[in-house]
């Protein structure tokens, strides 16, 4: 059974997504506050994390630091701030996704599928990636219907495809494909994601699959 550790001080918050994720067979955990979700989380060992960032005794992201310090547990980051450049410092600090409040529940729980979802590597457990009506070869580097790509499309997409459901940023994709001289180089992605989306989406304009996140990143939806 999936063990979750919940970490807000709105008890309204946390009361409510204990009966959600109770209901649907989840092992939920709550802290009120980072100290204590930083000791909860060493003595029960979540699978994972929903964190908020304005805790009453520390900022979310120092929390998020201290997990990251023992343990690559999902977290995910529900919090009031809808800035974009509080989203991308928690990304970078090491949380999987962002959820702005106020949320539904619905979102919420498909979050957590995605990011629990994500156990094992895709090239142990399941190669072969569909985007739309493509199969996507991860261990031959082959895309069904002869698409071809070039070597840097295939580093961008392998790079979303074996993480799918997360939102990567911007900054963690120019780094990991292009490297980290080239950080800043915004217009690289918007072009070769658009390269990308030409060649698998079947409407490049409304993509279903490779999906921007505006001013955060990009995520994979299967």
């Amino acid at each position: 059974m999936t063990r979750i550790l919940v970490v807000d001080d709105d008890a309204q918050i946390t009361r409510a997504l204990r009966i959600n994720l109770k209901a649907r067979g989840y092992e939920v955990d709550t802290a009120p506050d980072g100290a204590s979700a930083l000791h909860t989380a060493a003595h029960t060992h979540p699978d994972l994390v929903v964190l908020d960032l304005g805790l009453p005794d520390m900022e979310g992201a120092e929390v998020i630091a201290g997990l990251r310090g023992w343990t690559a547990v999902p977290i995910i980051v529900l919090s009031g701030r809808a800035d974009s450049a509080d989203k991308v410092a928690a990304l970078d600090a090491g949380a999987d996704d962002y959820v702005t409040k106020p949320f539904g529940v619905d979102e919420l729980l498909a979050r957590i599928r995605a990011v629990t979802r994500r156990g094992r590597p895709a090239d142990q457990e399941n190669p072969v990636v569909m985007i739309g009506s493509f199969e996507v070869d991860l261990a031959e580097h082959s895309i069904s219907d002869g698409v071809r790509l070039t070597p840097t499309e295939w580093q961008l997409l392998e790079h979303l495809l074996r993480h799918p459901g997360k939102l990567i940023t911007q900054k963690e994709l120019l780094h990991d494909v292009w490297g980290p001289q080239y950080q800043t180089e915004t217009n690289y992605l918007r072009q070769y994601m658009a390269r990308l989306r030409r060649k698998l989406e079947t409407d490049p304009a409304r993509p279903r699959h490779l999906l921007t996140e505006p001013g955060m990143g990009y995520r994979f939806r299967p």
